[in-house]
This record gives C-alpha cells, structure tokens and sequence, in this order.
C-alpha cells in the first residue's frame, strides 16, 4: 500500500490555478522531494494533503484512506512540520509538546517527550515560553511535534530552515534515521538542493502548479548535464519553456 497516492489532482481559485492535474506516489520507507520556486504549488498541495483544502478535482489516497471521505483515519497515523506556522507563544516548550502528545493520544507521553527532548536537544528549553524561542530552536520543537506520535507518513516543509551547519546535519541524520527504523513515508519540500541531494529517493518538480520534471537526483542531474541539483533547479526555473 503506497503512503500517497494523488491522481489527477486539480486546486482551482477564481482568478489562479494553483494545482494543475498532478498525480504521483509515495512508498513506505521512502523519501519524496518536493521542489519548485514560489508560487509553484508546493504549499497548496501540501495543504491538500493534509486535508486543509478541499480539491477541485482529483483524489487523494493517504495510508489507504480516501481524503474526502476518511481523512481523520489517516491525520492521527501522520504528521505534519513547517518553520511557517507559530506554536502557541505563551505555553512553554514542554506544554506545547504535551498538548500534542494528548491531541494523537501518545502512549507513555512522559517517556516520549523525554525522548523527543533528548534527541532534539530541547531538555533545556522545556520549561521556556515557545515565543522567548531563537527561529532554530522553534523549528527543532516542531520537528519534535512532528514524531510524537510515531507517524507513518512525514509531511516536511523547510525542515532545517533557521539551522546552523551542524544542527541542520544532525536533523538530517534524525530523520533518515527514523525512516530506516520506522519504514516511514516522507514528503519533503525544501530549497536546500543539497538537502534534496541527500535525502531523497525521488524528487517532483513543480512550476505554476505543474509538475514539469521528476526522477531521482542522480538522473535529474545527469540528464540536464549539470553537476548538481541546485543547477537543475535553476535551469528548470529559469526556462521559458516549461
């Protein structure tokens, strides 16, 4: 069973087609990419997947649930990460974490919040109001939020924007590392081309709303004849042709 399956998938408002009849899949155990410039669609679809906006037009298969029909039997089996949207200012890291834990009904929510605290470094932080946070540390308690509940399916949005060198290299290898132990599907949007090198198996690139190339890094690169994908991404979005 694919952890994502889209098809023919349509996200029209009245003046902007924001989707533009994009289907692909995502397998367990694997690495999606996501790429495209502002205004490509990425966050639109995202938001699709997640239930937040409804379709125009197309289906959507997340863990073998229908989006339009079933969509709470796949939210509390996934999760959901960006640097873009505030955690409660006044709780502190602790509470905010906590309250979490309670929304996917986290078994043994103590222990996995130590956990979490470890593995992020937060231990210090707990007891700090997420506002009097630095952009770093909110988006290493999001990534924490994010594997609370143990999701089959990550959803990723920047996830090592704000990160120093060293940090954002220590959060790749956490989340490689989950997807080894936990077969976890990701889909990750990200403008960190060397983070997209790294990671994924797989990458869909979008433009106004299209997805105009797709294939793994390594072909993606060889095929355009470039040395890198930062070098794929720019020619792609600087083409007058796609």
């Amino acid at each position: 069973m694919e952890a994502i399956r889209v098809e023919n998938l349509i996200k029209r408002y009245p003046h902007t087609l924001a989707v533009d009849d994009i289907s692909f899949t995502l397998a367990p155990g694997k690495i999606l990419g996501l790429l495209g410039g502002n205004g490509a669609g990425k966050t639109t679809t995202i938001s699709l997947l997640l239930g937040l906006l409804t379709p125009t037009s197309g289906r959507i298969t997340v863990l073998g649930h229908n989006m339009a029909h079933n969509r709470f039997a796949a939210l509390a089996r996934m999760n959901f990460s960006s640097p873009y949207i505030a955690l409660p200012a006044r709780l502190t890291v602790q509470e905010n974490l906590t309250v979490y834990g309670h929304l996917y009904n986290v078994p043994n929510l103590k222990r996995r919040l130590t956990e979490l605290a470890e593995q992020f470094h937060l231990t210090p932080l707990l007891s700090r109001p997420a506002g009097e946070l630095s952009a770093g540390q909110k988006i290493r308690v999001v990534l924490a939020k994010s594997l609370i509940n143990q999701p089959e399916l990550l959803l990723l949005d920047e996830p090592t924007a704000s990160l120093d060198p060293d940090t954002g290299d220590y959060v790749r290898g956490v989340l490689e590392e989950y997807r080894r132990t936990h077969n976890a599907a990701i889909l990750l949007a990200s403008h960190n081309m060397a983070e997209v090198e790294r990671l994924c198996d797989d990458v869909l690139i979008m433009k106004t709303g299209k997805i105009v190339d797709r294939g793994p890094p390594e072909e993606l690169i060889a095929r355009y004849g470039l040395e890198n994908m930062e070098q794929v991404f720019l020619d792609i979005a600087r083409s007058e042709s796609l």
